[in-house]
């Protein structure tokens, strides 16, 4: 017989994968739920982009952004702008692997956008 009980599972805080610093997945690794493209693209629909890019940064693999934000909550201040997700480096350093020359390099004039 199934069980809501033996299916349902959800998270507040757990393990991170060690390479992509993303949430591991699956109930067995009390890992989180996964935000798939569908997922992504319903957001965007709906106009949410405040909600997909926290989903997409600070809840999946910005760690810096991640400690900085909670710091932020407690003490009552705005949050940060979020920094460049782990999985891009990690797309950074695979592509450098395959012997590509590639360099990040940030816009002089980028300015903060203030809500």
């Amino acid at each position: 017989i199934h069980m809501v009980e033996d299916k349902i599972h959800m998270r507040s805080i757990g393990p991170y994968s060690l390479i992509t610093q993303q949430p591991l997945g699956g109930k067995a690794q009390f890992g989180g739920q996964r935000f798939g493209e569908m997922e992504v693209w319903a957001l965007e629909g709906y106009g949410a982009a405040h909600t997909l890019q926290e989903m997409l940064t600070i809840k999946s693999d910005d760690v810096p952004g991640r400690a900085a934000t909670y710091e932020a909550i407690l003490k009552g201040e705005p949050i940060k702008t979020p920094n460049v997700p782990a999985s891009f480096n990690l797309l950074v350093n695979e592509l450098k692997s395959l012997g590509l020359g590639i360099e990040v390099k940030e816009s002089p004039n980028e300015k903060e956008i203030e809500d």
